[in-house]
């Protein structure tokens, strides 16, 4: 068995006993093309963000019916931690990702640590290039930048 698909197994059973949330089959199928060690590329990061990716596209109207497949080129480009003035520590992170469609759509999330469901574990929001129908994130993800 691959390291990638190991970890993302281990991730699946860490979710579950934790109690962050489901993930979807879908989620399960991810391939990620990165030795990014870095929590940018932590397995459950990715597929949360996949599994809620899936939730918009079929809960938000007129958006192409597809799923992220793939995540490639994963990096950092800010780290905000916390202090007196920001309690709350910041993880700006990018990538590609290929949806189920062949195409390629650049993704920006932020990691929010502690901030995860009854201050467990960490948020993850995000924004795929051309899906934030309702600019909730700005004009082409600004916000998540």
């Amino acid at each position: 068995m691959s390291r990638v698909a190991s970890s993302i197994i281990a991730a699946m059973i860490g979710l579950g006993a934790a109690g962050l949330g489901a993930v979807s089959a879908q989620a399960a199928d991810l391939s990620v093309s990165s030795d990014y060690p870095g929590i940018c590329g932590n397995a459950s990061v990715l597929n949360r963000i996949t599994s809620r990716f899936s939730y918009q596209v079929r809960h938000v109207p007129n958006l192409p019916q597809v799923g992220i497949t793939d995540f490639q080129r994963i990096h950092e480009h800010r780290y905000l931690p916390a202090d007196e003035s920001h309690p709350i520590g910041r993880r700006y992170c990018g990538a590609t990702v290929t949806l189920s469609d062949g195409g390629d759509r650049d993704i920006w999330y932020l990691i929010e640590e502690g901030m995860g469901f009854a201050s467990i574990g960490d948020n993850v929001e995000f924004c795929v290039s051309g899906f934030d129908r309702w600019y909730v994130y700005n004009g082409r993800c600004r916000v998540l930048r």
